[in-house]
């Protein structure tokens, strides 16, 4: 990280002190500027005075869950959140990517591996705020819904749609490749940058997208699911798609 630019403030939210020690100390010398909360309140108001850059939100906290911080955020602003979970609670972790959370990382965790997490969101995401450092690409669009990829903004019907950072990295790649077959192990690889990983991310990110760009999500027309494969993305209009 260059010495002239600020450091990407991470808000550490995790109750167990050894582990946010242990995670704020990797996080710190890695070059972020690091906050701790260790329950929901008091990372609400953290976040309220200095809102960060990402949040690191341990699903399992006292009082307030890490599922109701992440939609009390969401609900205050953009930010990307990367949640943990205990491993092998599938359910947790499905629920908190329903909440809106970018990534999560599985307890227990390599410290360095969750540093290369935390970069590659925030990578995304700091992108947003400096297009001009951005390279140019085009334009992306397919009947009603209009994806600029530098400015990192996409509407439907000329209305904004809110979308979290791997929503739209994901409609992004969608309609780079229209009419084209993706399997789940690819679009984890081309849109997460993950070589392995649980496929049930993908799974509900595409159900988060099509409820905000399918006329009727129950029976989506413009993402598609292809049986046995993947999904195909139709750059029709709706009512054209078989």
């Amino acid at each position: 990280m260059s010495h002239t630019e600020p450091r990407p403030r991470v808000l550490v939210v995790e109750d167990d002190p050894t582990v946010a020690e242990v995670v704020s100390g990797y996080l710190a010398r890695a070059g972020y500027d690091v906050e701790h909360a260790p329950d929901g309140p008091d990372a609400l108001s953290r976040a309220a005075a200095r809102w960060p850059d990402l949040v690191l939100l341990d699903l399992m906290l006292p009082g307030m869950d890490g599922l109701e911080v992440c939609r009390r955020l969401r609900a205050t602003g953009p930010v990307p959140v990367i949640m943990l979970t205990a491993l092998g609670d599938e359910d947790d972790r499905i629920a908190g990517l329903e909440v809106g959370a970018d990534d999560y990382v599985t307890k227990p965790f390599s410290p360095r591996e969750l540093v290369l997490r935390v970069e590659s969101v925030l990578r995304r995401s700091l992108g947003t705020r400096n297009p001009a450092a951005a390279p140019t690409r085009p334009v992306l669009r397919a009947a009603d819904v209009v994806l600029d990829p530098v400015n990192r903004r996409a509407a439907k019907q000329g209305r904004e749609l809110a979308l979290t950072l791997r929503e739209f990295d994901l409609l992004a790649h969608f309609l780079a490749h229209p009419g084209q077959v993706h399997r789940r192990e690819e679009l984890m690889r081309e849109v997460w940058g993950w070589d392995f990983g649980d496929l049930s991310t993908v799974t509900v990110h595409v159900r988060r997208l099509r409820a905000k760009i399918e006329d009727d999500p129950a029976r989506p027309r413009r993402i598609q699911t292809v049986w046995g494969v993947g999904y195909r993305f139709e750059p029709g209009p709706p009512e054209a798609a078989s």
